[in-house]
């Protein structure tokens, strides 16, 4: 697993005060071959996506990641 991808997982689980494998799988949101494919590109990119009523931002480097709470 790409770091930024430990990363979100790591942030939206000490929000939620539980452990990160109690989150469900990140494949239900993403793929996450694909998206550690292109954060290794070496391409200057960003990736938006939503997991568990959360909004992710990773990049435009891969070491960026932003994890915003939606409104419950």
């Amino acid at each position: 697993m790409h770091s930024a991808l430990a990363t979100v997982l790591t942030r939206i689980a000490a929000h939620e005060d539980r452990d990160r494998t109690a989150l469900p799988p990140l494949y239900d949101a993403i793929d996450p071959e694909a998206l550690t494919t292109v954060l290794e590109s070496n391409a200057d990119v960003t990736v938006r996506f939503e997991y568990e009523g959360y909004r992710v931002v990773i990049g435009p480097h891969p070491d960026e990641v932003t994890v915003i709470a939606e409104d419950r």
